[in-house]
């Protein structure tokens, strides 16, 4: 980083220009004419002269000066007077002259700045520039804070990581005692990181630590697409990402003893080392509970901590465990009460005894909550993750969680929560200081299919709409057969409760999708979402759906030419298109069971989702549907490799004299890979000697799916940010009330038997300048000969 200072020349080369500007220069030393005879005695002065002065009042400078009329004044005190009045930043020059009984003080003040340019700078804008330094039009020109200003710039390009960005503040001198101040900017390239290294890290290898950190590897690949960039503030955090990386995974004595970052020759890179000292992986052992408070009862929170004993020691378990306790204290009306978790280690089985013990608190109060740094989101959506208002008990562990709370919200890239002493010594402050960053998105897909060809797809997403914490998506996708639209709004707290209130719109439709036939679906779904405990939601909702289906050829559109093409579509198909347009209405609701919320073992993440709606209330439709999800994911092999399964399945069943149709039944959509969408499942296929029929695809009452995934480094430097994955998908769609297919006078029966089909498959993940990618190569292993394979599909994702 360079930083020079120095008095630019009038743009037009004159030597009046030139003269003018070596005038000024010599004008910005400071310079002081005090009479050799004056420094060998005393003074006292009947009247003090003030001259050269235009902006500043006498009165200023006489105080500055501090010489009373009439008093003697020795040489000392003169300098010093002399010293005020130049440190006092208001002038160029200054000269203390005594002249008999006189004192003349002669000043050269400082010119006005006249306008402030930025010259050569790109990346950074005029006015995030203006922002950072304090020379501005208007005031008066000071080189001290022009010095500082030049620092200021250099400063905010090295948070760019533009170390090597230089900054040139130049001066030209204007009549009227004007100046302009001009920034000269070479901004220099990234300063990258080239390399980060571990040293003593045994159980976690260096490319599991490096996808810890915030700061981010550079490589070939990274110079020609993105560049990850050095960021002197982000070292220190990265320090704490390691330490908390071990802490929840048992080694609660790792630290990281130092971190060298050394720049490279041309000072464009960095080579970081971090220094790691792990320690012991502990377990859990012995848990208790104590009571030290009169009105609480030690056995009612023993069972609220929920450790087990041989459990791999987490923090973020005992954290749990603390807030239960505290929670259920201030439910029997007891305030300041505090939990403190009092662990011992035994060295030698290597385990933690936490003894939980409720002690009584100090009576503090919180007096109010500060916020800053907010610029979009309002001050409520951060006020809300609170429990705790002005005038409530000051509690830090509820503090804590809120502070967890607002980081979770995923608004701002630092969100930092304290607390300072309030008026009183009852009272505390709670001052929030969040730094905002985008919540928006744009995503881009595109799928290819043997027969259905290349799609295309984009969804624009923002979760914090107009500041107010709610989320706005809206989806589009397309390929030659079908259209798929949809419209999210979710307001997450509903009436300023936890309530999440959600409308969902959709409209889609499809020409000929691996069929001959269209269909037109449409719907709205209002709901509302609400906690039952700490990993359980659920949503209650009320749907509207409108279902068509159209263009279904009969046996008689396809030989009314008095030839018989082979066309035609199934029997089934033209009785259901016969019901024309149909309404669907009725309530629903959706348990979901996460344990991905408290992230108590960071290795492990299981969901269950369990639905069902209910057709009937209204419409045409009366049905039962219910699906169902369980999904388990585990990072093994010191966690660089990812394992995933997921088990699926869906039914329908009719009620009353409802016939179930094919939009209302389950199509093989997205449940296995390696198939086309309508790809699997029942087929009216192969007819009598007449022919084969167009083959459509009918769709079943039931499906299930397990889908198998690993994902797994691929022996490329991590910086390429390239690793695999494998997958084993397997499953099917069946189940008709109706089989009997073929055309009109052959019909024929229609095999909708449980037959599995699986498939295998290879994935590329990239995380690309485009955002995340994945490639997926796929081959069907186990299928039936009028299956629709598909051996390729591509996702891109990117955020603005």
């Amino acid at each position: 980083m360079t930083i020079r200072l120095q008095l630019a020349k009038p743009k037009a080369k004159t030597r009046l220009g030139m003269l003018a500007t070596s005038t000024f220069l010599a004008l910005a030393v400071p310079c002081a004419f005090v009479a050799a005879p004056v420094l060998a005695q005393d003074y006292a002065f009947q009247s003090v002269k003030i001259e050269g002065n235009d902006r500043v009042e006498p009165a200023t400078i006489l105080s500055y000066a501090g010489i009373a009329k009439g008093a003697r004044v020795s040489a000392g005190a003169l300098n010093d007077a002399f010293q005020r009045l130049q440190g006092s930043g208001l002038f160029e020059s200054v000269e203390i002259v005594p002249q008999g009984g006189t004192l003349v003080i002669r000043v050269k003040e400082y010119p006005t700045v006249n306008v402030v340019d930025f010259e050569g700078n790109k990346i950074l804008k005029d006015d995030k520039l203006a922002g950072l330094v304090k020379t501005q039009p208007r005031k008066v020109f000071s080189p001290a804070t022009l010095e500082a200003d030049a620092a200021a710039l250099a400063e905010g390009y090295a948070t760019t990581g533009r170390l090597a960005a230089r900054i040139d503040p130049k001066v030209i001198k204007r009549d009227g005692n004007r100046v302009d101040v001009v920034f000269e900017i070479k901004e220099g390239a990234v300063s990258e990181v080239n390399r980060i290294t571990f040293t003593g890290n045994r159980s976690f290898s260096d490319r599991r630590l490096r996808d810890v950190l915030g700061t981010k590897q550079a490589g070939i690949l990274h110079r020609l697409i993105q560049r990850d960039t050095f960021v002197p503030d982000r070292v220190q955090l990265d320090r704490q990402m390691l330490v908390d990386f071990y802490h929840s995974r048992g080694y609660p004595d790792v630290e990281v003893t130092g971190v060298s970052s050394e720049m490279t020759r041309d000072r464009e890179g960095f080579f970081m080392t971090f220094n790691i000292r792990e320690g012991q992986q502990y377990k859990f052992g012995q848990i208790t509970t104590v009571s030290e408070v009169e009105e609480l009862d030690a056995k009612e929170f023993e069972g609220l901590a929920k450790i087990r004993s041989g459990r791999i020691y987490s923090p973020t378990e005992i954290d749990y465990a603390v807030t239960r306790m505290e929670e259920v204290a201030l439910r029997k009306g007891v305030n300041f009460v505090r939990v403190d978790p009092r662990i011992t280690r035994d060295p030698r089985t290597q385990t933690l005894n936490v003894e939980f013990a409720l002690v009584r608190g100090e009576r503090v109060f919180v007096e109010r909550i500060d916020i800053e740094g907010n610029t979009t989101t309002l001050d409520s959506v951060i006020r809300r993750e609170f429990n705790t208002v002005e005038g409530d008990p000051f509690n830090p562990r509820e503090i804590k969680n809120a502070a967890e709370r607002i980081r979770a919200l995923g608004f701002f890239s630092k969100a930092d929560v304290g607390t300072k002493p309030g008026t009183g010594p009852d009272q505390v402050i709670v001052g929030v200081d969040v730094e905002e960053q985008p919540t928006g998105s744009l995503t881009f897909g595109a799928s290819y299919g043997a027969s259905a060809g290349f799609g295309l797809n984009a969804s624009l997403e923002e979760s914090n709409f107009l500041g107010r914490g709610q989320y706005l998506g809206i989806s589009v996708g397309t390929t030659s057969d079908n259209q798929q639209n949809s419209i999210d709004f979710v307001e997450p707290h509903l009436l300023g409760r936890d309530l999440k209130g959600r409308f969902h719109l959709w409209y889609n439709t499809s020409e000929s999708d691996n069929s001959d036939y269209n269909t037109k679906m449409m719907g709205i779904s209002p709901s509302l979402e609400f906690p039952l405990a700490r990993n359980a939601r659920l949503e209650m909702r009320y749907s509207f759906l409108r279902n068509e289906l159209s263009s279904v050829t009969s046996y008689a559109d396809d030989t009314a030419d008095g030839t018989d093409n082979g066309l035609w579509s199934s029997q089934i198909l033209v009785a259901e298109e016969e019901q024309g347009a149909r309404n669907s209405m009725g309530p629903g609701y959706t348990y979901t069971f996460d344990t991905r919320r408290t992230g108590i073992d960071p290795r492990t993440g299981f969901t269950f989702r369990f639905s069902q709606d209910l057709y009937g209330l209204g419409g045409d439709v009366e049905a039962l549907k219910t699906t169902a999800l369980l999904r388990a994911e585990r990072k093994v092999w010191n966690e660089d490799v990812t394992l995933r399964a997921e088990l699926e399945g869906g039914a329908i069943a009719a009620r009353g004299d409802t016939t179930l149709t094919i939009l209302d039944r389950f199509s093989g959509n997205n449940k296995v890979r390696g198939f086309e969408s309508n790809g699997y499942g029942p087929r009216d296929y192969v007819h009598d000697g007449a022919g084969a029929a167009n083959g459509d695809a009918l769709g079943g009452k039931y499906f299930a799916a397990l889908r198998l995934e690993s994902e797994f480094p691929l022996g490329l430097p991590e910086e390429y940010g390239i690793h695999g994955g494998l997958f084993w998908d397997t499953g099917s769609v069946w189940g008709l009330d109706n089989t009997t297919g073929g055309r009109s006078g052959a019909p024929s029966e229609v095999d909708d038997s449980l037959r599995l089909r699986s498939a295998v498959g290879f994935s590329v993940f990239w995380d690309s300048a485009l955002g995340p990618l994945r490639l997926n190569f796929m081959k069907a292993i186990k299928k039936e000969d009028y299956d629709k394979e598909q051996n390729f599909d591509l996702t891109i994702a990117t955020k603005f």
